[in-house]
């Protein structure tokens, strides 16, 4: 069901830590060479283009690239309504949270008649990929729109891949949970195109053979998606801007003897439902808290609705149980490993939470389980993959604002600084650059 590592006596850097533990095989230049030839035919002949990828990899074409107002509308009204309770509660405290993230313009004034003024500015278009595989994600549509919109991003758009099961009004459009929670929100520019097609049409955009536009370019494209998603990204990235290549959904779990098993158990089974991919990995100084989760992860897999999925994801590489001499070295593990989401669970989970370096979200005690992030912490749940919260970050209003900075000096301050300008033009032979300093303060080089 899940293998086991043993690191127990076993003194280990951190590469070589990164070594021994598990990671799913997802090389993102494998796909480059199925989404190269998709992003170019998109560029060239746009909408067509677009609908052709649609009709071969998701089995249906929309009527409309579009999905009208209309559609929307009706996906609201005809949601359970308590899915639309539990949407309305997930994006309040989502607001409450990104509201709090917004920067202040500020200015520092360096010498007197000198300043440097710190400005933020919203992504003035931004594309938002809503994944639509093997789960509904309506959740996605919250973590993308609530950031860019406490961001104050004038133009958002999303595209999230037609279903070919849908019927009625909703036929060849995206799920009407998805399209559901985009008017509940207030997003009305809904594209129903999913894949490397999706992000090569907010890349370039699109239009249609008459020349009428259909979808205008983005300037930052965010959201999870596949390999095909994800490789897009880093094909386009010089051609607009993304927030990462995400891999594979993860969870670690620090935990010790205190831990409750059932828990831990639980939360394994819960992230190795995403995806046959999805990594689900436990660092214990406890043997025998590996051996009761073992044993309460085979019983509750096999109870759970898609327990194939969760099966061959603890089955995989990507997963396992992994034993340590003790939580200090359980904490070096974890941070070596730097996931996506990252449980604590020990009699002292707060202290020891202070010591993770490297996690995209962490999850503090057991009343913290990652599915409240994934829905209803007020977190954002689009988080690093794959180990690269060593360096970035998930999802959030800073995600979708522009550091500008605005330097406003007097002829007096120019003349303080003057000669030192020019010292350092000429040490870098650039003398260019101390004469235009000269020409404003009537000196001579």
């Amino acid at each position: 069901m899940i293998s086991r590592i043993d690191l127990r006596g076993r003194a280990l850097d951190a590469r070589g830590l990164r070594e021994a533990l598990p990671r799913a095989e997802y090389d993102l230049d494998d796909a480059l060479d199925v989404v190269r030839p998709i992003c170019q035919a998109v560029r060239d002949r746009g909408a067509e283009a677009v609908r052709e990828f649609g009709a071969r990899f998701d089995g249906v074409t929309p009527a409309h690239l579009r999905v009208p107002t209309e559609v929307l509308a009706a996906a609201a009204d005809t949601l359970d309504p308590s899915v639309t309770a539990a949407l309305a509660e997930a994006i309040r405290r989502a607001r409450i949270v990104h509201a709090e993230q917004l920067r202040a313009p500020h200015t520092t004034h360096v010498v007197p008649g000198g300043t440097v003024t710190q400005r933020w500015l919203p992504v003035e278009r931004v594309g938002l990929y809503v994944p639509g595989g093997l789960a509904v994600y309506p959740s996605s549509v919250v973590m993308n729109v609530v950031p860019a919109q406490a961001a104050g991003v004038p133009s958002l758009t999303v595209a999230s891949p037609p279903q070919r099961d849908n019927t009625g009004i909703f036929a060849g459009y995206p799920h009407p949970t998805i399209l559901a929670a985009c008017a509940l929100l207030g997003v009305d520019e809904v594209y129903a195109v999913g894949g490397a097609q999706a992000v090569a049409m907010f890349a370039y955009g699109a239009r249609e053979a008459s020349g009428e536009l259909v979808c205008a370019p983005v300037n930052l494209v965010t959201g999870p998606g596949n390999v095909y998603v994800a490789s897009a990204k880093r094909l386009l990235r010089s051609v607009v801007g993304i927030d990462a290549e995400a891999g594979p959904t993860e969870i670690a779990i620090l935990a010790d003897d205190t831990a409750d098993p059932e828990h831990v158990a639980a939360d394994l089974i819960s992230q190795a439902e995403h995806d046959p991919l999805a990594a689900s990995v436990l660092v214990t100084p406890s043997e025998a808290l590996a051996d009761r989760v073992l044993a309460a992860v085979q019983r509750r897999a096999a109870q759970t609705k898609h327990h194939e999925r969760v099966a061959a994801a603890l089955a995989g590489r990507q997963s396992a149980i992994v034993l340590v001499d003790d939580l200090a070295a359980g904490l070096r593990t974890v941070n070596a490993y730097g996931a996506e989401h990252l449980e604590i669970q020990t009699a002292d989970a707060a202290a020891d939470a202070e010591l993770v370096t490297n996690a995209g979200a962490v999850f503090v005690g057991p009343y913290s389980p990652v599915s409240l992030g994934d829905y209803a912490a007020g977190s954002n749940h689009v988080l690093p993959t794959s180990g690269t919260s060593a360096y970035a970050s998930g999802l959030s209003v800073l995600s979708f604002l522009r550091s500008v900075q605005v330097i406003e000096y007097s002829a007096q301050a120019l003349a303080e600084v003057a000669d030192a300008v020019v010292t350092l033009s000429h040490a870098e032979d650039l003398p260019g650059h101390g004469d235009a300093v000269l020409a404003r303060t009537g000196a001579s080089s």
